[in-house]
């Protein structure tokens, strides 16, 4: 189980890394680092210089950065996502703390045995 998690993490990380080079480009001051949990992330600098964490949901393959609908975009076209990326940072991320993305597996069971 180790092996498949450092998988995952090490193509987090190249998805991060990716991204992170486009942004660079654009002038969006990013830094690559690993959470307290040791998930790959991405800190991206808004227009008023406040950092909020990318990080890499794989299941659905998507970059996000909170939990909103308007906070994650796909990971596989990754102009576009640089492009919603340097959108968000540069009109300012939203106020309030950072939300993480979770999907509670409970209710899609409870749903399905209903």
């Amino acid at each position: 189980m180790d092996a498949i998690r450092e998988q995952q993490r090490a193509y987090q990380q190249d998805l991060l890394t990716d991204l992170q080079d486009m942004l660079r480009s654009r002038e969006i001051t990013t830094v690559l680092i690993a959470d307290q949990y040791g998930r790959p992330a991405l800190e991206v600098m808004d227009s008023r210089c406040r950092m909020r964490r990318v990080f890499v949901h794989l299941a659905f393959l998507w970059f996000y950065w909170g939990d909103e609908r308007d906070e994650r975009v796909s990971c596989l076209r990754l102009l576009a996502a640089a492009d919603r990326i340097e959108a968000a940072a540069r009109e300012g991320w939203r106020e309030g703390e950072q939300g993480e993305l979770g999907i509670d597996l409970t209710k899609i069971l409870d749903a399905h045995r209903s």
